[in-house]
């Protein structure tokens, strides 16, 4: 793509920067697999064990930000390859109407595009409530949180499944090509929408002990897990 958009530009500098504190986890080039599954399931008589393994492994062929090559005069990948911005497009234009906001002169309010993100306390000098959905119940809500100048994005399989068991959902492992399971739901409070939404979808696929890491790396903010028991936990305390 010769002269990309500066925006695009931008928001595929903010990918890099959390494919690297991830370790790789978040890799918007996923989309190989995603086409790979919708593929698989919208035939009539699509097998419940999911794609083959040669699919699989030639769709994991074509992942990898890391040969992406991102300037402001260009951005090229090798053929095959395509990306999804689905993990970070919504935290990165709730963050925009934010700074559009307040460029208007707006320090009060909360915008919500999928992420919420939350512009100082309520009128009242209170926090803002932001609910977490129960996994197992939508669109009932397992637990709220209380913000002030901080944004939240929560990233679980039950969003969307490719298969009426759940075993397959759109959060894709870069590493191995598989659906996460290991947490029914992560949700994400950071400093900004854009980070909140970028580790919530990379979180999804990282152990406790590697998203401390990152947290730390970060110096701010927390992640609420619910794990796949039921049972949930908090990481990190910002």
């Amino acid at each position: 793509l010769v002269a990309p958009p500066k925006d695009l530009v931008d928001l595929l500098a903010e990918c890099r920067r959390y494919f690297d504190l991830t370790g790789g986890a978040f890799d918007p080039t996923v989309q190989a697999l995603w086409t790979l599954h919708r593929r698989h399931f919208s035939q009539v008589d699509a097998a419940a064990g999911g794609p083959s393994q040669p699919a699989l492994e030639e769709a994991r062929a074509q992942i990898g930000f890391d040969r992406v090559s991102v300037g402001r005069d260009r951005i090229a990948f090798p053929r095959g390859m395509s990306l999804t911005l689905n993990g970070i497009a919504q935290g990165f234009v709730t963050d925009r109407i934010v700074d559009l906001l307040r460029s208007e002169g707006i320090d009060r309010s909360v915008v919500d595009m999928g992420v919420s993100r939350a512009i100082g306390p309520k009128p009242d000098g209170s926090p803002w409530r932001v609910g977490i959905v129960d996994p197992d119940h939508p669109p009932h809500i397992a637990a709220q949180l209380n913000m002030i100048n901080q944004a939240a994005a929560t990233s679980g399989g039950y969003g969307f499944r490719f298969d009426a068991t759940g075993k397959f959902n759109h959060l894709f492992d870069p590493a191995t090509g598989q659906s996460a399971k290991r947490y029914l739901s992560v949700t994400t409070v950071m400093d900004t929408a854009t980070t909140a939404d970028a580790l919530s979808t990379a979180f999804s696929l990282m152990s406790e002990e590697a998203i401390e890491t990152a947290l730390r790396s970060e110096r701010a903010g927390r992640a609420h897990l619910i794990l796949a028991d039921g049972r949930s936990t908090i990481i990190g305390g910002g």
